[in-house]
């Protein structure tokens, strides 16, 4: 006895091999484009060539591109078994290359078994061929399919009509549901079907906690099947006698609404459970013909479009929520009965899917986290360059194979950067500026234009920082203006200087280092602080406008750093700070994931105190303010040795990052 099977290498294929080659005797033929591709399949199915032998063949050519010398030892009816798995599953497909692999591959396949007198066709169609048929679907029904305007229903109902109409062979048709992975090992080998909600379950774990209720959309009943039933079923059926003619629906008998199917993975994924859940077809209230309008609008297709790409989830899927088909495959469970071959239920094995996506498919796993690949060869520019962040900063975009543009105002330390730089086998070029001075802003952005072309990314770091109460700063004004020239207007005129040359290209990525402070609106930081929140404010406005330019911006809402910057206040030595390598972490971060912020989880808790209990958080930041006084310098006295107390250090770790 011998088989033939198309689709060999494919998901369920693969393993239909496997299965026969372990249970049955006789050689297995089959049929793909590469097989020097095929050395891995080898070593999965434990056996040589001389036991599964491969044909070059291509569903889309005439004769599927075999050679009449290939194909005369398999005639005269010593192909038993043939069993026609190539086709696209997948709903993102073409509708040309459905219609070419799915019904014209199909109709060669049908002409080789009447060609080599096969003794039998096994057709693997799809629960799709049923379309989106309102009820029970049987295993006896074909014609009466409904709703098949989608190229995927099509041509999967098309391709079991050319089986039944036009194949003269003896055949069998399997319906196989969503198949999903391994039951036993969650083996899977692409994101499909409810797979593609599980970006969005893994999102509602990272943000909330599993105790947390959340809101979730009910549809119709979603009908999952691990590979290993399929493949069980499909060996035992196809052997089985007296069976010719007929279809069966591998399916589950018990199929989960779509709602209760993504509370179980969910469950496995340690996520909140969708308590409250909306029916989709709410919805259908709405006219037709006002949905497809609100849908049309720009700003909805464009923000609808947004979501989904971030989630991963096709837009065609959304379509398919509300499942209307149910699907009776009780001539199926007969034939299978005595076999111990049934659908296991999805709560025993929900787990090892979602364990095997995290671990294997999550397409987060196979983004270039390095900062390597963000910034090689590319023109970053890092103000304050010579110390503290900055420095650290560089250094590290440096060793990732950067082109550093260091700017700084001090052409020593400058210097003494891009030799640590040059150690390190990096490459940086150094600018003294006063960035203070919007002349010498104008003239960095033209020379740095000139010299190294448009600028990739822009790390705005250099900044001023003044410790003082309002209280003290009566007579000096000029401590706001230092401040607002620096922070704000100097990073805002070397931010629209770039900006330009970054619309050109269509790409660019403004960092800006902000404070904890525009947060936590920490007292004795007045000036710093509205400088840095000015700063912020331009960013949130800009990203806005810049979201569909390819330009990215990021506030880093940085918490106490150990700079030279905080130097002179002597009672920082003894507090919890950063050091400026973590703080370039940060930076780090923002090159590679580009969020709109990053903050500690202290700096996002001030700020959400700040909107739920405005005066406590005033009670609370005004005990603190009396707690850590200003410095002597600030009060215009000599600068004495601080050391703070039990209790200022107590206050300090508790408020970990905050100035005060």
């Amino acid at each position: 006895m011998a088989y033939l099977v198309t689709g060999a290498t494919g998901f369920i294929g693969r393993r239909l091999v496997k299965k026969l080659v372990e249970t049955r005797k006789g050689k297995i033929y089959v049929l793909v484009r590469d097989p020097a591709k095929l050395e891995a399949h080898y070593a999965y199915w434990g056996v040589g060539r001389d036991r599964v032998i491969a044909l070059t063949a291509d569903l889309g050519q005439p004769g599927l591109g075999l050679e009449p010398a290939e194909l005369e030892p398999l005639k005269g009816g010593k192909i038993k078994h043939l069993f026609h798995l190539a086709a696209i599953y997948d709903i993102k497909a073409s509708a040309e290359e459905q219609i070419r692999v799915n019904i014209e591959g199909t109709r060669q396949m049908v002409a080789l078994a009447e060609t080599l007198k096969v003794g039998c066709l096994h057709h693997i169609s799809s629960i799709a061929a049923a379309g989106l048929y309102e009820g029970v679907f049987r295993e006896d029904m074909f014609e009466e399919a409904e709703g098949l305007d989608h190229p995927y229903f099509r041509t999967k109902h098309d391709a079991e009509g050319i089986v039944r109409r036009e194949c003269k062979r003896p055949w069998r048709v399997y319906r196989p549901a969503f198949v999903v992975g391994d039951s036993r090992t969650g083996e899977m080998d692409k994101i499909d079907g409810p797979y593609y909600f599980f970006k969005l379950i893994q999102k509602m774990r990272d943000a909330l906690p599993q105790w947390m209720p959340t809101v979730g959309l009910e549809g119709g009943r979603i009908n999952m099947v691990p590979v290993d039933f399929v493949v069980d079923a499909l060996d035992y059926l196809a052997h089985l006698k007296d069976q010719d003619g007929k279809t069966f629906h591998l399916v589950d008998p018990d199929p989960h609404r779509i709602g209760d199917a993504l509370n179980l993975f969910a469950k496995a994924a340690h996520a909140p459970q969708m308590a409250m859940r909306v029916n989709a077809r709410l919805f259908d209230f709405i006219p037709p013909v006002v949905r497809m309008g609100l849908s049309m609008l720009p700003p909805v297709r464009r923000i609808s479009r947004q979501i989904l790409q971030d989630l991963g989830v096709p837009e065609e899927v959304l379509r398919f929520i509300n499942w209307p088909t149910r699907y009776d495959c009780r001539e199926t469970l007969k034939a299978l009965e005595g076999s111990g071959i049934r659908v296991p239920p999805l709560q025993s094995y929900a787990w090892r899917l979602w364990d095997y996506w995290e671990r294997h498919l999550d397409p987060d796993l196979f983004i270039d986290r390095s900062l390597a690949g963000h910034v090689g060869g590319r023109v970053v520019v890092v103000t304050g360059a010579s110390s503290g962040i900055g420095k650290a900063t560089a250094l590290k975009l440096a060793e990732a194979g950067a082109k550093v543009i260091l700017v700084a105002r001090d052409m020593e330390k400058l210097q003494q950067t891009l030799t640590e730089i040059e150690v390190l086998g990096g490459t940086a070029h150094f600018y003294s500026a006063d960035l203070s001075d919007m002349e010498a802003c104008d003239r960095l952005v033209q020379q740095v234009l000139a010299e190294h072309g448009a600028v990739d990314v822009l790390v705005n770091n250099a900044g001023r920082s003044i410790r003082r109460a309002i209280e003290h700063s009566f007579d000096r004004f000029h401590d706001f203006e230092r401040c607002m020239k620096l922070n704000y207007f100097g990073s805002l005129r070397l931010t629209l200087g770039l900006l330009p040359a970054m619309m050109a290209r269509r790409n660019g990525h403004i960092i800006n280092i902000s404070s904890i402070g525009v947060l936590s609106n920490a007292p004795r930081f007045s000036a710093y602080v509205a400088s840095k929140a000015a700063l912020d404010a331009f960013t949130r406005c800009a990203a806005s406008e810049f979201a569909d330019k390819g330009i990215s911006f990021t506030t880093i809402n940085m918490p106490l750093v150990r700079t030279p910057m905080i130097a002179p206040t002597k009672i920082y030595q003894n507090l919890p700070t950063l050091s400026p390598e973590e703080a370039a972490d940060l930076v780090v971060e923002a090159i590679i994931y580009k969020p709109t912020r990053i903050a500690t989880r202290m700096g996002i808790f001030a700020q959400i105190m700040h909107a739920v209990a405005p005066k406590v958080t005033q009670v609370i930041l005004n005990t603190a303010f009396r707690m850590f006084p200003d410095s002597a310098a600030a009060r215009g006295l000599a600068e004495e040795a601080a050391q703070p107390s039990p209790e200022q250090i107590a206050f300090a770790q508790l408020t970990r990052g905050i100035h005060w």
